[in-house]
């Protein structure tokens, strides 16, 4: 995938048609990807630019609450000295200002396109537990059925909460498991069973199964969407 540097929009020369060039061929490249509803990490990397755009733009240097894991000290501290040097420089900024009200306006209607295709997505699955559901589901495991496709895809999950002054926020951690053949014989419920046997380290484990009637690019879409709604059902359910 063709990504944006951190600081793009005010590295090098601060020609608007150069940048202009940048950004189409990026997006150009984003939205390819969305044509074939592959989502991730295409959108993911477009709203941290969109967002990351808004913060300089009000006059913040970066998303460090948001995005830790995107930059390191050697990161801020460039966006800091990039920053007041061009401060001081009222062309320069003004040229800034352009390229980011440009980019905003082309990077907007892309994250919608990406976000109607996770609704759509999302609309197409559905979750059901398998047999009783412990009291604390926040381990266990699920199958993932893609479309009509025979083959189930099975892993473990943990959701983690993390707590601040102001809200809770919440998160999942999957690890591949193994595949299985859906069949009359072979089902979620024997599954289940099987998985207990097999993995003693869960003995009462939650067991959901995730199913999308359409079938759908694996990696990049059905199983981060699968993954995000597992914890909007499993938080809801709690």
């Amino acid at each position: 995938m063709k990504s944006l540097g951190l600081n793009w929009f005010i590295e090098g020369s601060l020609d608007f048609e150069h940048k202009k060039y940048i950004l189409l061929d990026y997006l150009q490249e984003i939205n390819r990807h969305f044509d074939k509803s592959k989502l991730y990490p295409n959108l993911t990397d477009l709203v941290f630019h969109y967002n990351n755009l808004l913060d300089f733009k009000q006059n913040k240097t970066v998303l460090q609450q948001a995005f830790p894991q995107r930059l390191s000290l050697a990161d801020i501290e460039a966006v800091k000295l990039t920053y007041k040097k061009i401060v001081e420089d009222d062309s320069s900024m003004l040229e800034i200002e352009r390229i980011i009200t440009y980019a905003l306006s082309k990077m907007d209607p892309a994250i919608q396109t990406g976000k109607e295709i996770y609704d759509f997505v999302e609309s197409r699955l559905n979750i059901d537990p398998v047999g009783l559901v412990p009291l604390v589901p926040y381990n266990g495991y699920f199958s993932l059925r893609n479309g009509n496709e025979r083959t189930n895809w099975v892993y473990e999950y943990q959701i983690t909460i993390f707590e601040s002054k102001d809200d809770k926020f919440r998160g999942i951690n999957v690890q591949f498991v193994d595949t299985f053949e859906q069949s009359i014989t072979n089902t979620p419920e024997a599954i289940k069973l099987n998985l207990i046997k097999q993995r003693t380290h869960l003995p009462n484990p939650a067991v959901y199964y995730v199913q999308s009637d359409i079938t759908f690019p694996l990696e990049q879409t059905l199983l981060p969407v699968a993954k995000r709604s597992l914890v909007k059902y499993i938080m809801k359910a709690a």
